[in-house]
């Protein structure tokens, strides 16, 4: 059963820090790419961080770069989002998904969701 599940989020205070995991069962994970995406109240879904399946490229929204990392341990299956410096505007629910684009099929996961909350 391919599973993606989402954990670490929670209420943090403007400046503080979150780190996310998503962690992997169920297929190949070291072969796909893994996205967070985030949706808050009212708006669209959008793309905070991507990194390729050996964890060489990463990519970043302007919205977060130099605040959040991405990083990825393939022995145990877990993609990571370190966001540091939070802002309120960070409030949303952030979603993974691995995707593998092969030449015949696209193979694309997502997690439940994990809320972070920023406020004072």
């Amino acid at each position: 059963q391919v599973q993606l599940v989402e954990s670490g989020g929670g209420l943090a205070q403007p400046g503080g820090s979150l780190r996310l995991s998503c962690a992997a069962s169920g297929f190949t994970f070291s072969t796909y790419g893994v996205a967070w995406y985030r949706q808050a109240p009212g708006k669209e879904r959008e793309l905070v961080a991507g990194i390729s399946s050996d964890g060489g490229s990463t990519n970043y929204a302007d919205s977060v770069k130099g605040r959040f990392t991405i990083s990825r341990d393939n022995a145990k299956n877990t993609v990571y989002l370190q966001m540091n410096s939070l802002k309120p505007e960070d409030t949303a629910v952030f979603y993974c998904k691995g995707l593998r684009i092969t030449g015949i099929k696209t193979y694309e996961y997502w997690g439940q969701g994990t809320q972070v909350t920023v406020s004072s």
